[in-house]
């Protein structure tokens, strides 16, 4: 009989945790990265102009060309781990819904270049608070781009989380 209490108890156990454990990761589904722009509480890909890749908001991962297919993965490409995901702009497509925004690459690849900048952007949350206004020196800056404090490098802040 005593077996059979401490069964019992292990299985609720299990049970209650797994529960749990189910409701904390589909709380963080669709919660825009830190480096995310304000103001769009309902959107699920972002397109970034400058590395030529999506960002789907619901699964935290970069869709990015490369080795002749589409690639699904937290992390940006190696060659781009330097890029700066805060100071990036991030083309919001409130008008796409499905689980391949790539279909439409050509089109955004042609209407948001390399390089482009649409309005103004504010991030949900700025961690970059290690840097100094007043320093100015390009290298300087670039060095604290690479330390790993919110700066978009590619290894970490692709998801929101340090």
């Amino acid at each position: 009989m005593k077996v059979l209490k401490l069964i019992a108890v292990g299985v609720i156990l299990l049970v209650s945790s797994s529960i749990h454990a189910q409701i904390s990761v589909n709380v963080n589904i669709g919660t825009p990265p830190a480096w995310g722009p304000v103001g769009y509480a309902n959107v699920e890909y972002y397109y970034l102009p400058d590395v030529e890749a999506y960002y789907d908001i619901r699964a935290t991962q970069f869709i990015y060309f490369g080795g002749g297919k589409w690639t699904r993965s937290r992390y940006l490409p190696g060659h781009y781990r330097n890029y700066d995901l805060y100071n990036g702009y991030k083309v919001v497509l409130n008008d796409y819904h499905g689980s391949r925004p790539y279909t439409h690459y050509h089109d955004h690849k042609r209407k948001y270049y390399k390089g482009y900048k649409g309005k103004p952007q504010k991030n949900y949350r700025d961690d970059r608070h290690d840097y100094d206004d007043r320093d100015h020196d390009h290298d300087n800056h670039k060095s604290k781009g690479n330390n790993g404090h919110g700066n978009g490098n590619g290894h970490g802040n692709g998801h929101g989380k340090h």
